[in-house]
Parts: C-alpha cells; structure tokens; sequence
C-alpha cells in the first residue's frame, strides 16, 4: 500500500503540537530579521541623542512651527521628546507597522493563496482555533521584539545619555508599540481571513496606515482635530509614556480594537466558501 505524498507531513505537525509552536517555530528565521531590523533602527536613531541635545534646537529652528507640532520636534532637545519625536514617533513604529501587516498577512491568506489551506484545515482543528492561534503567535512575536527593544534601550541608556527615561518610561514605550503591532497586525488578520488574497491585505493596511499616520500627525493642522482620535497612532504615543508611564486608555482602546479585527475577520472567515 503507498503512502501519501510527503508534503502533508509539515501540516501533520500541526496536529501533535499547537499551532502558537509551530508558527513561531517556522517564522523564526523572519522574526529574528524583524526584531533584529527594528531593534538596530532604533539603536543607531537613538545614539544621536547627543549630537541633538547640543544642536537639536538650531536644526529645528529653521521649520515651520505647525511642522514642528505635526512631527511632535517642539522638545528635540530632551531625552523623552526626541526619542518620542523620532525613535518611537517615526521610525519605529512604521517598521512596527509593517511587521504586524507582513504577519498579519500569513495567518490565514497566505496559506489560501498557496492552496495549502484545504489540507491544513483536514485535520482536526477548527477555522476560528487555526485563526487565533495563529493570531496569538503574531501577539507573542510582538511582544518578543517590545522586550528586546527595551533591553536594547537599558544597554544604550548611560552610553547615549538618556538616563533622563527611567526603565519604567521605556517599558511603557515599548508595551504601547507591542499593543500598535499587535493593532495592525489584526487588521491584516482581519482582511486576510475576510478576502484570502495577500495584495489585498498589502494594500489595504498600507492605505489604513497613511491615513491614520497622517491623521494623528495632521488633522489638528488642517482643521480635523477630532479625526486624529481614530487613528492606532494617537492612542500609541499620544499620552507621551516616555514622560508619564503607560497610558492605559490607550492600550485598552489598541487591545479592543485589535479583539473586535479578529472577531470580525473570524466571523468571515467561518462563513466563506474556500472550496
């Protein structure tokens, strides 16, 4: 009697241990790249903290003051306002963003656009388990690379003179940018369970994020303050926890609005013909 093609065997791993393992394990590779990236990103942005404490003030001079308010550069000269300016402003968190959209994208669709899908799904594990599983995997990731990030901000903190930020304040940085990552990434989960087609969830998160970048950054500038409260940015940063510690009204409303992404793409999910 033959046996089935051996392609089947990494699905049938899925089976013997849970799929938060094996999603991590097989992404492992990428999520080194990822943290390493963005943690180096951060590293090397932060190491001109001193160069801009001494100059910062006459670099900025020279923008338009509602510039200024946008990029949040009205205190470049503090340990707490350029890192919130630049590190964690600007830098950062797209890098951030794009993590959460890249895994976001792999939770469902891109399984479904390489036809794999169906023999997943074969074995016994449910849509709704297979997304949140997966979803937690992605939230586990995020929070991985928050921790080293922060580790990476202790080890630099004397060396760049930063010591102004507390450990605490950086903690709390770096919980609000786990929270944006894990925002976004629910909302590529969210689009790839609900169209199964990776361009979409691309397009669709990139145009999300502009919008809502833009809105955090702009809309008091133009005359749309009250827009910027529906962007993912203003509960990430907005509450300053450089300065002030963790923000939780901004967490719970990241944490909520991630819930209700994969309640949502779940939803559509369990309910689509993937034959």
């Amino acid at each position: 009697m033959t046996t089935l093609p051996t392609a089947t065997a990494p699905i049938e791993v899925t089976t013997r241990t849970t799929v938060v393992v094996k999603t991590l394990r097989d992404n492992r590779r990428g999520l080194v790249g990822w943290t390493a990236g963005i943690t180096l990103a951060a590293v090397l942005y932060a190491g001109f903290y001193p160069q801009m404490a001494k100059n910062g003030a006459a670099q900025t001079e020279n923008l338009p003051e509602g510039l200024r308010d946008a990029l949040n550069m009205t205190d470049i000269t503090s340990a707490a306002g350029y890192l919130g300016s630049t590190v964690f402003g600007l830098i950062v968190p797209l890098l951030a963003m794009f993590f959460g959209a890249a895994t976001g994208a792999r939770v469902t669709a891109a399984d479904e656009e390489s036809g794999t899908l169906d023999l997943l799904l074969a074995h016994p594990i449910t849509r709704t388990s297979l997304i949140l599983q997966r979803f937690a995997a992605l939230v586990l990731a995020a929070t991985g690379i928050g921790a080293v990030l922060w580790l990476a901000m202790l080890a630099i903190r004397d060396a760049a003179d930063l010591s102004a930020v507390d450990p605490g304040r950086f903690a709390a940085q770096c919980a609000h940018l786990v929270l944006l990552t894990v925002t976004f990434g629910a909302l590529a989960t969210g689009i790839g369970a609900a169209f199964g087609r990776r361009g979409v969830v691309f397009a669709v998160t990139a145009v999300v994020g502009v919008a809502a970048y833009a809105a955090h950054a702009f809309a008091a500038q133009i005359g749309l303050g009250p827009a910027a409260y529906l962007s993912p940015f203003h509960y990430y940063i907005d509450s300053e926890p450089l300065r002030n510690g963790v923000g939780w009204t901004g967490l719970l409303v990241l944490a909520a609005t991630s819930a209700a992404l994969v309640a949502a793409g779940t939803y559509r999910f369990n309910h689509r013909d993937l034959t």
